[in-house]
């Protein structure tokens, strides 16, 4: 899996030098496995030959040009450690103080080396505390499984018995580290791709001080891949975390973090006992240090669950169920004189004081905050929380706990007096009644929503989670007007988890449908609490990004597709934060709407790129830069104004500015975008429709908007799956009947180019063509092209 690994990474950024020096490296082992090349030689050629081109990758980035030290800095300190690495597998083992401590030497100048270098390098991640000590737990057992296997795969007669152990701790702890940076939440960034490189270099330094080193001795090209191929892997995911190439959507790959490590010692082990070699105390001693471990995982997932206080505060007599509960007749839900409501069977008129002595609001402060506080009713008593509490302690306390809680919150009421909201609320619970079972519970939980706490299984419960969006979707009816609200839902399984962890667990979901956009069911899942982690840290971040210089841009070229020749780029934002990462615009543009901070970006963003199109200026090239605007903020009275200023403060000349709005975005205020479209014409600057969809309403709509240039995806080249042809015929033809050239996007194989090609798209953008990287590399991309001028 590991060696496999970087040919799936190299190959497909054609990073053709490296593919090469891999397969001559293939090529080597093979010869001193036949004993056709001495041991020693094949170590330092492919030692030598994988820090040059190392070196040589990673001195580019010590040396690019730019405002941030940050990746020359990281490049610096990576390129120090693949040297070092190289000198210690071809020179060091050949000076005077030996073979071991000299390699082990040159592994602690290339651990600090490299621990300083990745520090600095961009788009490292730092997650929580609970989720770094979970991982240390859960990695801790499969390390020591690997370093069990190294201590029976090293040989017997090669260092001492306490060199040995050491190397196989260090073994199992690099090959565990190296595992979770390939298979973790962002393996593929370049960050976690840099990271592995340096623990495999490492690793095979190890082997290299533990395995024999005579000439003949084959037993030592075992640390000749994981030696070269993490220094190659060092400088791929350097250039790539540099140049921001990093995944919007991280999601783990759990199974080889515990299927590889199992493989391993298996392999191991029976290789031990088919060379006839008897288990030693040092073997026995490691197998037995895995169980703490294991056993430190189990208690940390019971932690998970309820404990016996919590539940022995919730317990009900033995026998009561919530099938069992009963509401007495005109009382409220969760007052101390009776139990909670149910689904059938209460008054009409029950609902209608709904949250009158509730003091419990979730939206108040963290995530967390709201949900460990006791609120009161007007007589001191417990009130809506502590009954819903009490009513998911008795689902759990049935032999076999199943069901679900669901969390209903109504956004839209803010505008309107105490008394209407009462009313929409009874309503709202009014019309839940109708569509959940006659035994599921309807209670208080904020002065905006309600919950709703049901027997049925996760799927079941999910299902009334869309019948509930249903029913509370139509408008409710005021003194005189309409009110239409938004609905978030937020679902949590009953069984495995305390009152409290469902409620905040549902709590969670909730809140992860409100950023998703509402009138949505979220369920919650082992992913969401990080997820909200990350959204709070982006908004505690966020603010004074722009002071602080933490913004950035990439350029990703666009291309003639007729000549292949450039003619412009698109300017993309990224976010440098030291403590978050990369950020890319997927996730940094929803947490800066909700902020109120995009303008503020756009702006900085269109700065920067006509500051950067003055530069490419020089000389006769007539490139053009694409800036993406919002539809707010290009609705401002005094857009076209202020770009206006920002032009010619830079002295470029406006036709070679494009201004990209995002269609799906357009219809909102139709009549001033198109205002401001013919503004920015009547100024010169060209203008681009992003995103475009081909649907019967947007090809309706473009005839109005006065644009230059059409952007499509590349689901609108190829073939549809009815046999129809591409989409892109019919756009093509429209634009030209409007005089728009079409850019198509996103464009990611050669066969997607060419479907564009053959459609009529005159322009084509994409990872198939070139990716977005720094100004100084785009720069240099554009030399190759001395002719280009569009």
């Amino acid at each position: 899996m590991l060696l496999a690994y970087p040919f799936r990474v190299l190959v497909p950024r054609r990073a053709a030098p490296e593919a090469a020096t891999s397969m001559a490296v293939a090529l080597l082992l093979l010869a001193g496995a036949a004993d056709l090349v001495p041991t020693s030689v094949v170590i330092a050629l492919a030692a030598g030959a994988g820090a040059t081109l190392a070196g040589l990758r990673l001195s580019r980035l010590a040396t690019r040009r730019g405002t941030d030290s940050t990746p020359r800095t990281a490049g610096v300190l990576l390129d120090a450690a693949v040297v070092v690495a190289g000198l210690t597998a071809v020179v060091l083992p050949l000076a005077d103080i030996g073979h071991t401590l000299a390699v082990l030497i040159g592994s602690l100048v290339v651990a600090a080396l490299s621990a300083t270098g990745l520090y600095r390098l961009p788009g490292r991640s730092r997650p929580a505390a609970s989720v770094r000590l979970r991982w240390l737990v859960e990695s801790t057992g499969p390390a020591v499984g690997l370093a069990l296997a190294g201590w029976l795969l090293l040989p017997e007669g090669g260092p001492p018995v306490p060199v040995r152990l050491v190397c196989a701790l260090a073994l199992g702890g690099l090959g565990m580290a190296a595992l979770n940076a390939f298979a973790g939440p962002r393996r593929r960034s370049g960050a976690a791709v840099c990271r592995g490189g340096v623990l495999l270099t490492l690793g095979g330094l190890v082997l290299l001080a533990t395995l024999p080193s005579a000439p003949a001795g084959r037993a030592a090209l075992l640390a000749v891949p994981p030696l070269v191929f993490g220094m190659l892997l060092v400088a791929v995911g350097a250039a790539d975390a540099a140049d921001d190439a990093e995944p919007a959507e991280p999601v783990a790959a759990a199974w080889p973090r515990s299927v590889l490590p199992a493989a391993v010692l298996l392999l191991a082990s029976g290789l031990h006992l088919g060379a006839g070699r008897a288990p030693d105390p040092t073997s026995v001693l490691l197998a037995l240090a895995a169980v703490p471990p294991l056993v430190l995982r189990e208690l940390l997932r019971a932690n998970d669950a309820p404990t016996s206080g919590r539940r022995a505060a919730h317990r009900r007599p033995a026998g009561r169920s919530l099938r069992h509960r009963r509401a007495a007749p005109g009382r409220w839900p969760g007052t101390p004189e009776s139990p909670p409501e149910r689904g059938a069977g209460a008054p009409e008129g029950a609902a209608t004081t709904m949250g009158a002595g509730s003091t419990w609001s979730p939206d108040h402060g963290s995530a967390w905050s709201g949900l460990n506080r006791r609120p009161a009713t007007a007589s001191g008593t417990p009130g809506d929380r502590a009954a819903l509490l009490d009513a998911l302690a008795a689902i759990g306390d049935v032999p076999a706990p199943a069901g679900a809680l669901l969390l209903v919150d109504l956004h839209g009421t803010e505008g309107v007096g105490p008394t209407a909201r009462e009313d929409v609320l009874a309503e709202a619970v009014h019309r839940a009644r109708e569509v959940i079972a006659p035994d599921d519970l309807v209670t208080g939980c904020t002065g905006t929503g309600f919950a709703v706490v049901t027997a049925a299984g996760p799927v079941l419960a999910y299902a009334l989670g869309t019948r509930l969006l249903s029913a509370l979707s139509p408008p409710y009816q005021l003194a005189g007007a309409m009110l239409r609200v938004q609905t978030s839902i937020g679902l949590a399984e009953v069984s495995g988890a305390g009152p409290a962890d469902v409620l905040r667990q549902a709590e969670l979901a909730r809140r992860r449908a409100v950023q998703l956009g509402r009138d949505r069911v979220e369920w919650y899942d082992a992913f969401l609490e990080e997820q909200l982690v990350r959204r709070l840290d982006l908004e505690r971040e966020l603010p004074g990004a722009v002071a602080r210089g933490e913004l950035d841009l990439v350029y990703q070229p666009v291309v003639d597709l007729a000549d292949g020749q450039p003619v412009g780029a698109e300017a993309l934002l990224r976010w440098r934060s030291p403590v978050l990462g990369t950020v890319l615009p997927a996730e940094l543009l929803p947490v800066a709407e909700d902020l109120d901070l995009v303008g503020e970006l756009e702006w900085w963003v269109l700065d920067r790129a006509c500051r950067q199109l003055s530069d490419w200026s020089v000389g006769v090239r007539e490139l053009w830069m694409a800036v993406n605007v919002t539809t707010r903020e290009l609705t401002t009275p005094d857009f076209v104004q202020r770009l206006a200023a920002v032009l010619a403060a830079y002295g470029v000349p406006p036709e070679r500015l494009v201004v990209e709005v995002s269609e799906p975005r357009v219809a909102g205020d139709l009549p001033t975008v198109v205002a401001r479209l013919a503004g920015l014409r009547s100024l010169g600057v060209r203008t681009a429709l992003d995103d475009f969809r081909a649907e019967h309403a947007s090809l309706a709509q473009l005839r109005r908007l006065p644009i230059d240039l059409l952007k499509v995806g590349p689901e609108l080249v190829g073939a549809r799956p009815d046999g129809q042809p591409p989409l892109i015929d019919v756009v093509v033809n429209v634009g030209e009947r409007l005089g728009v050239e079409i850019v198509a996007e996103e464009l990611e194989s050669s066969t997607q180019v060419e479907g564009a090609r053959r459609g009529g798209c005159r322009y084509g953008q994409g990872f198939a063509l070139a990716r977005p990287a720094t100004a100084e590399r785009v720069e240099a991309y554009f030399e190759e092209f001395p002719s280009a001028s569009r």
